[in-house]
């Protein structure tokens, strides 16, 4: 079982409450997002585009500007380069559509996933020196591309890096050395002597600051933020902010905020028909549609395809080849859905015949998994088993493979370790990708990372964060749509999660094709009846209910109902409306029990 905990930070909720107009619960929720000063209140709950940080805070941001700014009026040929993510594909079209705007000369090259790998290699600085380029602009990538660089440099283009990624470093003697490519300049908020406050922005976002900054150099006193340009570039901030999983925390909460609102009216027609396609035109998006509706979408293109395509989506002018490219990425999502749950069927059978439910790290082999599918695999055998997970296949170059990682364990730094087996790796904390030389090598790998593992069964505990401990009749109408402005939630900015004890199961039914919901009738106390629903694992949640109450109790909720206080748990929940036949109702959703 998780082990919950229930914030019990301090503060004077009465007077937060009458100074903001909202409940003590909220004012509570408010100081467990550790929001201390009247100013950050203010700003989490109100903030605008007025509230963004200035870009010029950036290292290198007003010499970047500098250059591409003169290579625009000179109408050099300037060459985007970006990545086949959804950051990738959001920065490269920002720029795009940036420098169009202001009247210069750009293409822009996305490096093909299977091809390519990722960011800048040798034959695509060549390929543009080829093409008669003269300043090659990166986003989403470059600052790790020194040797590339160096390269381009010496074939006499201009380079401009704009990043968000880690700069690589050595390590000597307990000192770090970091590695800055050679580049005409570097904007990336995480290299040393950076002063730009947030440093947990995406790509986009870079790429958007570097845009305000060409703009604001052009047309002098002209607001940014109430143009056009600016408009169509948030959303795509937006969009790309949620699809890396950056915390929505500080700027990253504003720009999603709005972008997602613009988003819903968005003049785009790629982006139009990507949300008609998906059913999603007339609904107020939420970071759930980005991210697991809009997002897939486009990256389904630059694992299965080309990211080039999602690209053209967005830069279309004829709404019938929007349409058109819109349903070829929706139907290759939906054939990599289905690759995906055999990739992950196949992954936990290698678990459970091959007996790794032991190991602390998983290092699974699934030599006929398509490569680009490896990522999201490894992600869904990390959720299930809640350990570090590499996934790995065979591809036309060795074998080839990502991770993806738990709160507690540092996957590039124990890469680190044994970077000795590896052709090439790189990543961060919670993801990473590596290439080994043979099957051979998929052993020592496992065996080495399990045996450096340093991760103890407290690591491994599920945690559940309560916001407050509240009855379920505070939870009406009134303080869930109190709750919206709380809104968006994600990583860095949960929903708020409650909590309540000796809750009665009174009836219950399972939903949906492969009968996995739940759906109960429950009180709290006589009288009170409530609707609740449950998503999670419903097998184990039948399971806990039949090892303590027994067969027949539990035959009974299912097939007849319950006496209150029959039968009792404890609920970890959040309550939201649901609508349904035109009747609008509150719906209590429990994330966990006890």
């Amino acid at each position: 079982m998780a082990k919950w905990m229930i914030a019990s930070k301090k503060a004077d909720f009465g007077q937060i409450a009458e100074k903001y107009h909202i409940t003590p619960v909220l004012a509570r929720i408010l100081r467990n997002r550790d929001l201390i000063s009247e100013q950050e209140m203010e700003r989490f709950l109100y903030g605008t585009r007025k509230d963004l940080h200035n870009p010029r805070m950036m290292k290198d941001m007003e010499t970047a500007a500098g250059i591409v700014g003169q290579k625009i009026r000179q109408q050099k040929k300037i060459r985007i380069i970006g990545d086949y993510d959804v950051d990738g594909i959001c920065s490269s079209y920002i720029l795009y559509k940036g420098i169009k705007a202001l009247g210069g000369e750009a293409d822009v090259v996305i490096p093909h996933r299977m091809k390519d790998g990722y960011g800048l290699n040798d034959h695509l600085i060549e390929h543009a020196f080829q093409d008669g380029v003269d300043t090659v602009l990166t986003c989403d990538n470059g600052i790790a591309a020194a040797p590339q660089i160096k390269r381009a440099k010496e074939m006499g283009m201009t380079v401009v890096v704009t990043d968000h990624h880690e700069v690589p470093y050595e390590e000597r003697e307990g000192q770090r050395s970091y590695l800055l490519p050679p580049a005409d300049a570097v904007v990336d908020p995480k290299q040393p002597g950076c002063g730009y406050p947030f440093k947990q922005i995406c790509g986009a976002v870079v790429a958007g600051k570097l845009v305000q900054v060409l703009w604001e150099e052009r047309n002098g006193c002209e607001d940014f933020f109430e143009q056009e340009l600016y408009e169509e570039i948030c959303i795509f901030e937006a969009l790309a902010t949620v699809c890396d999983v950056m915390e929505l925390w500080d700027e990253n909460r504003i720009l999603v905020k709005e972008g997602l609102r613009l988003m819903g009216r968005t003049s785009n027609l790629g982006m139009k028909a990507l949300l008609m396609v998906n059913g999603i035109e007339e609904k107020a998006l939420s970071p759930y549609h980005a991210g697991f509706i809009i997002g897939p979408c486009m990256n389904a293109s630059g694992r299965l395809d080309t990211a080039r395509r999602a690209l053209e989506l967005f830069c279309c002018e004829d709404w019938k080849e929007a349409v058109t490219i819109a349903g070829d990425l929706k139907s290759l999502n939906d054939s990599r859905k289905l690759m995906t749950e055999q990739g992950v069927s196949d992954a936990i059978r290698q678990v459970e015949e091959e007996h790794l439910e032991g190991d602390r790290v998983l290092v699974l082999y699934l030599p006929d998994c398509h490569e680009s599918l490896a990522g999201i695999i490894a992600g869904r055998i990390r959720e299930k088993y809640g350990k570090p997970a590499f996934v790995l296949t065979k591809g036309e170059e060795g074998i080839k493979g990502s991770g993806r990682s738990i709160e507690n364990y540092s996957m590039y730094e124990e890469m680190s370790a044994c970077k000795e087996l590896f052709t090439k790796y790189g990543g961060h904390k919670m993801a990473a990708g590596l290439s080994l030389a043979d099957e051979v090598s998929v052993r020592k790998f496992r065996k080495m990372l399990n045996d450096n593992c340093k991760l103890t069964k407290e690591d491994f505990e599920q945690v559940v964060h309560i916001d407050v401990a509240m009855p379920l009749r505070y939870a009406d109408k009134n303080f869930i749509e109190e709750l919206s402005v709380l809104e968006p939630f994600g990583i860095g900015n949960p929903r708020p999660v409650f909590a309540r004890k000796d809750i009665s199961l009174l009836s219950g039914r399972k939903l949906g094709k492969k009968r996995n919901v739940g759906k109960y009738k429950i009180s709290e106390e006589a009288g009170s009846c409530y609707e609740m629903i449950y998503f999670g694992d419903l097998e184990k949640f039948d399971r806990f209910l039949l090892e303590r109450y027994g067969q027949d109790m539990f035959g009974r909720l299912y097939e007849g109902g319950l006496a209150e206080g029959a039968m009792t748990i404890s609920m970890a929940y959040y309550p939201e409306l649901n609508y349904f036949a035109g009747r609008e109702s509150v719906q209590i959703v429990m994330q966990d029990y006890c």
